[in-house]
């Protein structure tokens, strides 16, 4: 979601934490620049680098159960990026080492809180007579978000204002490469006290307007190839964030993107933190207020 404080109409980066608390994030150096607006849905998805371990799974053989990822110490939320020789990106990279299995211990390479981990997996053979670790993994994400800001100047854009993180485990997914596309906003689940509530809508991937290359706690990062209309406003200062009422810009049906009223309740020593309020009697008709997705 883009606010805009009704002050000056300077620019003002507001993302969803809660109901109606915001977080503030602009790329560094932003605050000496121009950025169009935007405010509108777009479809993402995005390739993991390397697999990211979602559960663990036991592996039924002729003699009983078996874990063998558990037993080698593999914990979900781990990045598995290589598999013996093999460099893993992406699931065909995996499948491909899986294949050259043959019961002899394995070498992993994983990620874990920012350590390089060399685990000893020794697969087993399911009643199949197939190799198995006793994995799930994940390998892409895919999904609808709103695109914050456009930088006409370079091309660049910040969308989401959080990161990209497994649902299972709440890691931040390591990005490879991914694309952004129109969308198309078909309803809301509105959101209530205790639910935030979250836009639905499709779009098609094969009609790439951008680029997904960073995916931080910030948001997400990359370059577009245009579409992204209006006009560019000066990135206010932190401190010149003041409490009162102010606008945003919301895509919640269709295409079409919106202002709508709402108030700063507060705004913490810095200007790095909002409480926001909606006002808008027709956003919080159509969304009983923030939910994701805006």
């Amino acid at each position: 979601m883009q606010m805009k404080n009704l002050h000056g109409r300077r620019l003002a980066r507001a993302v969803p934490v809660l109901a109606l608390a915001f977080a503030l994030t602009l790329p560094v150096g932003a605050l000496a620049q121009d950025l169009v607006p935007v405010g509108r849905a777009v479809g993402i998805e995005a390739e993991t680098d390397g697999l990211l371990v979602a559960s663990l799974s036991k592996v039924q053989t002729e003699s009983g159960e078996a874990a063998p990822a558990a037993e080698a110490g593999v914990l979900p939320g781990d990045i598995i990026v290589r598999v013996g020789s093999t460099d893993v990106t992406n699931a065909e990279d995996f499948n491909r080492a899986l294949g050259e299995l043959d019961g002899s211990d394995v070498e992993l390479t994983v990620l874990r809180d920012e350590k390089t981990l060399q685990l000893t997996l020794t697969p087993a053979q399911d009643a199949d007579g197939v190799w198995r670790m006793g994995l799930w993994l994940r390998g892409s994400v895919s999904g609808i978000g709103t695109v914050t800001y456009y930088d006409p100047s370079t091309g660049e854009y910040g969308a989401l204002g959080h990161s990209i993180n497994d649902a299972d485990t709440g890691v931040l997914l390591p990005i490879s490469e991914g694309s952004i596309s129109e969308a198309t906003v078909s309803d809301v689940l509105r959101g209530e006290r205790g639910k935030a509530g979250e836009l639905h809508g499709s779009y098609d991937a094969s009609s790439s307007i951008g680029t997904v290359d960073a995916n931080t706690p910030q948001g997400i990062f990359g370059t577009s190839n245009g579409g992204f209309d209006g006009d560019a406003l000066p990135v206010a200062d932190p401190d010149e964030i003041e409490e009162g009422p102010a606008t945003i810009l919301a895509n919640v049906s269709g295409s079409e993107v919106r202002e709508y009223a709402v108030e700063i309740s507060r705004a913490d020593s810095g200007g790095d933190r909002l409480l926001v309020t909606v006002t808008d009697p027709e956003l919080l008709e159509a969304t009983g207020g923030i939910v994701q997705g805006m």
